[in-house]
């Protein structure tokens, strides 16, 4: 699978040009299986919900929909919607070229910054399987909780997304993180990301934003991992730019079976 991860500068609260600027970035893109958007890529991170708020199945979906089609691939990243019973919702969306998909509703709401008391969390795992590959989903401040992505039997839990029922297998090979990470706490985001790929054997792909909000500055920090927790592709600092890698899953099996860590896991 070819994955590309796209670190974007996101104009505050303005859709049109974001996703104008996302559509520029995979059309330049190399052709690949997935195309990875930040977190709230079209507004950036609104902890607290305004009328740029857009219901689900909106705009952004339909534009997702719609690149998934033209390119042939899915297309991942979170948006800030209002929900069908009302409630808001920090939504990851996957989008595949058939135009179905499954979503993730982040689970760990960022209380620092009173996402908690806007927003509504989130309660099951969701992975989905996709060319071939299981992809567990994650939203920013989820890095910094393991035992949540801890790679295991997810069939205890039921998923909360009615449209599109995920798909639970064991293990997963790939989690992605899709992030609005300030670059006051970089540091961290470097090291978690490289811990989970290690203590769950897959492949990680973190995408970060840069660029400034009214509250952060952002540097980036997008980068795909292996399972060793190696970077085998790295975006420049504060730069507008997509990566792209392949993973390798025969390689990925091989160290599992040679290395079986997460047989002995609790």
């Amino acid at each position: 699978m070819k994955i590309t991860a796209l670190q974007t500068d996101i104009a505050w609260c303005d859709t049109p040009r974001n996703l104008a600027l996302a559509t520029t970035l995979i059309r330049e893109s190399e052709p690949s299986d997935l195309y990875l958007l930040p977190e709230m890529f079209t507004t950036g991170f609104i902890s607290h919900p305004q009328e740029e708020v857009e219901s689900d199945c909106g705009i952004t979906l339909d534009w997702m929909k719609k690149m998934a089609c033209d390119t042939n691939a899915s297309i991942a990243g979170s948006v800030a919607v209002r929900a069908n019973d009302k409630s808001y919702r920090n939504r990851l969306y996957f989008v595949m070229p058939d135009g179905t998909y499954h979503y993730y509703d982040k689970h760990h709401l960022f209380t620092y910054a009173d996402e908690h008391l806007h927003y509504t969390p989130g309660m099951a795992p969701v992975i989905v399987h996709w060319r071939g590959v299981n992809i567990m989903l994650q939203v920013c401040y989820d890095l910094r909780f393991p035992c949540f992505s801890r790679n295991r039997n997810y069939s205890q839990f039921t998923t909360d997304n009615f449209q599109q029922p995920a798909v639970h297998h064991l293990p997963y090979d790939l989690c992605l993180y899709v992030a609005n990470w300030p670059s006051s706490r970089r540091a961290a985001w470097d090291v978690l990301l490289r811990a989970r790929a290690i203590e769950n054997q897959c492949y990680i792909v973190g995408v970060n934003r840069i660029g400034d909000d009214p509250t952060c500055h952002y540097n980036g920090g997008t980068t795909i991992i292996d399972p060793y927790g190696n970077p085998i592709a790295t975006a420049h600092d504060e730069q507008t730019c997509a990566i792209t890698a392949t993973l390798d899953l025969a390689r990925l099996q091989h160290f599992r079976e040679k290395f079986p860590v997460l047989r002995d896991a609790d």
